[in-house]
């Protein structure tokens, strides 16, 4: 971004941002160093704007006109959580509220022995160590909130999976946004290490302690979020992603994957909450022969926009990529899609395929899509392609014509949409629960 497209408002927003920032919750040199150098990186930058490239479809000015607050420490009780937890993992779940490990909320005794999940300060000191070697060392860690997180996160939620080991049990991951009369501004950190030929299911939810569906209001509240999973060879990571909150939130969350040889990583990122949201999502790949699959289901309707960037980056031959993002659209919401695929000369053999398909219910709903391919290799299989659509007048019809009224043909057909997506994702109770919110949010 040139000087002269940088606002005032820009900066000082920014500048605002960065200076709610609190001490760290651990004395590990490598996460003071690294909060130093993404300061002064942090000041350097701007929010962007409509005029950046990566931004336009996605204007962050609302963010811009309001006043955020350290977030406050707050106690919540089991109760105020309890339709999160997953039937699937009862004993195998970290919290975090408004950032913060909340111990109280945790149970991880399910956890095989040797896999390690809590917070950085009960970190033990031989990973302490190794943190140097994985937090922030993804390519796009320059990106402006990327950096701001990094500059300001408090704790850290670590995931650790050793060698060989294999875990059966679903880890849930639930960071919880308990907004008080203020606007506040949390960012969570993730880091999740999955070693050779280990396996792990992982959950990763956002939600807010405000009464109701996620698109209810409720007080405004910024959740900067930034997630970093690091596959070692022939290591497998089941990634669900489920953002919900409320519908005064601003959420915008990075994952950034780092693939190494014969690595498996499969992400189902479901997208309902929040009045703005983006979701950027990087893979990286250090190896050959690597497997990636991205699913997305966004789902919004009132005037929420939601907005989706993925980058796989492909630097060795042999690797595979699916990728298929759905959106349902409703009122005057506005979903963004950009999908971007690099294959370089020293990727050969890469298959990757990317589809974007988008069911807009209503005439103001709005959509963009972009997906990308760049290739250089010449002996790949790669395909690209995207589809905005009405419900077909025919297929309602002909449900009519068997019986159905008109509203429950509508809703069969959109859940029938949806679906796709949702039988993909591995725990059965997160499939009924997407379920539920697809047929009782969906306006037609």
């Amino acid at each position: 971004m040139s000087p002269e497209t940088i606002t005032k408002q820009q900066v000082s927003s920014l500048t605002q941002l960065l200076n709610l920032r609190e001490p760290l919750a651990t004395e590990v040199t490598a996460l003071k160093t690294l909060r130093d150098r993404s300061e002064a990186w942090v000041r350097e930058l701007a929010i962007p704007t409509t005029r950046d490239e990566e931004w336009r479809f996605t204007d962050l000015s609302p963010l811009l006109n309001v006043e955020f607050n350290t977030a406050p420490s707050v106690e919540v009780n089991r109760s105020r959580i309890e339709t999160c937890l997953l039937p699937e993992a009862p004993q195998s779940r970290l919290v975090f509220v408004n950032g913060t490990y909340t111990e109280s909320l945790s149970d991880v005794r399910a956890l095989p022995e040797g896999v390690w999940a809590g917070n950085v300060s009960a970190l033990p000191p031989e990973k302490q160590e190794k943190l140097g070697d994985y937090i922030a060392q993804h390519p796009n860690h320059g990106e402006v909130f990327t950096a701001l997180n990094s500059a300001s996160f408090t704790d850290l939620a670590i995931v650790w999976v050793p060698r060989g080991k294999i875990v059966e049990t679903p880890l849930q991951l639930i960071f919880v946004a308990s907004p008080t009369d203020k606007a506040m501004l949390t960012q969570p950190r993730c880091l999740v290490v999955a070693e050779s030929n280990s396996s792990l299911t992982l959950v990763e939810e956002y939600v807010s302690t405000t009464e109701g569906c996620p698109d209810s209001q409720g007080v405004a509240y910024f959740n900067n979020a930034v997630t970093e999973v690091w596959l070692h060879e022939n290591a497998e990571v089941n990634h669900v992603r489920l953002e919900r909150d409320n519908g005064s939130a601003f959420h915008i969350g990075t994952t950034a994957v780092t693939q190494a040889r014969d690595s498996r990583y499969h992400c189902h990122a479901l997208t309902l909450g929040a009045q703005l949201s983006r979701h950027n999502i990087e893979v990286n790949q250090t190896g050959e022969g690597t497997t990636t699959t991205l699913n997305g289901l966004t789902l919004i309707g009132k005037t929420q926009t939601a907005d989706t960037h993925s980058t796989v980056a492909y630097n060795y031959p042999n690797g595979t990529a699916n990728q298929l993002h759905k959106c349902i659209v409703g009122d005057k919401a506005h979903a963004v899609f950009n999908g971007r695929i690099v294959v370089p000369q020293a990727a050969q053999m890469t298959n990757a395929s990317q589809l974007n398909r988008n069911l807009l219910l209503s005439p103001k709903a709005r959509v963009h899509t972009k997906p990308q391919l760049e290739i250089v290799a010449d002996n790949v299989k790669c395909s690209h392609g995207a589809t905005v659509s009405q419900l077909e007048a025919d297929e309602v019809f002909y449900l009519q014509s068997r019986g159905l009224d008109k509203i429950t043909s509508e809703n069969l057909l959109v859940d029938a949409f949806a679906a796709e997506i949702l039988q993909e994702v591995p725990l059965a109770s997160l499939q009924k629960t997407i379920a539920q919110c697809v047929a009782c949010r969906v306006e037609l």
